[in-house]
């Protein structure tokens, strides 16, 4: 095995599958499945969704909203998110636990690290919703302080794009994709795979990321085995 203990974020438009809002119960299915898969290899799992597929509180303060209030909304999206992956992960039989990083039993447990660690070595996957409590900070940013709390091996970073490229390889055929790249370089490089204060966190406390396509499903399996579909940025 590849990896142990493993932060995992995904991303909210993910689970919008082909819809335009909202979630796609068949791309959730297909996420359950996959953790319920690598689970089963006894690997640790914590997860932060993000919010983006109801709510992405920047956007609405490009529209009016107070920002602080739009973060908070986009923390509460993470939530119904949260419930919904936490929802499809019982229908399967794969025991799991959802807490909140902001006090709402009984909705779910308030978030703390022992208790988190507690259920991680029960092997139940722990999903971790609400962000970092905090505005203006983004769920890439919750991941590498729940990664870092959690003492993963690895910030897994589950996108629609199977890696690192030169440039956005959706707009320029001619992007290439990179295996490694170091948090150095992707900063120097201008690379956006996410916020600056995401990268200096993981950069501070080594924690790794590798960014892959999540939407393919097995994918997640394959990178826990170790091979090599995705970037790995590291120091």
């Amino acid at each position: 095995m590849e990896y142990k203990k493993i932060l995992l974020k995904l991303s909210g438009e993910s689970l919008m599958g082909t819809q335009t809002y909202g979630i796609d119960s068949n791309r959730l299915n297909d996420y359950a499945e996959q953790i319920k898969e690598i689970s089963h290899l006894g690997i640790k799992i914590g997860i932060v969704i993000g919010g983006g597929n109801i709510f992405r509180g920047l956007s609405g303060a490009s529209k009016g909203f107070d920002r602080v209030k739009g973060d908070s909304m986009g923390m509460l999206a993470t939530v119904i998110n949260g419930l919904a992956l936490s929802s499809a992960l019982d229908n399967i039989g794969c025991k799991n636990k959802l807490m909140t990083s902001i006090r709402m039993e009984p909705i779910g447990k308030y978030y703390n690290k022992s208790e988190a660690m507690e259920a991680l070595n029960n092997n139940e996957v722990v999903i971790i919703s609400g962000g970092t409590s905090n505005p203006y900070f983004t769920t890439d940013t919750a991941s590498a302080l729940r990664g870092i709390e959690i003492e993963a091996d690895v910030f897994l970073k589950g996108t629609r794009v199977d890696g690192v490229y030169t440039a956005d390889p959706e707009k320029d055929p001619n992007a290439k994709k990179y295996e490694n790249i170091s948090f150095d370089e992707m900063y120097t490089k201008g690379l956006k795979i996410m916020d600056l204060t995401a990268t200096a966190m993981c950069m501070e406390n080594n924690l790794p990321v590798y960014v892959f396509d999540m939407d393919t499903k097995g994918n997640l399996k394959k990178v826990i085995l170790g091979e090599k579909i995705g970037t790995l940025v590291n120091n």
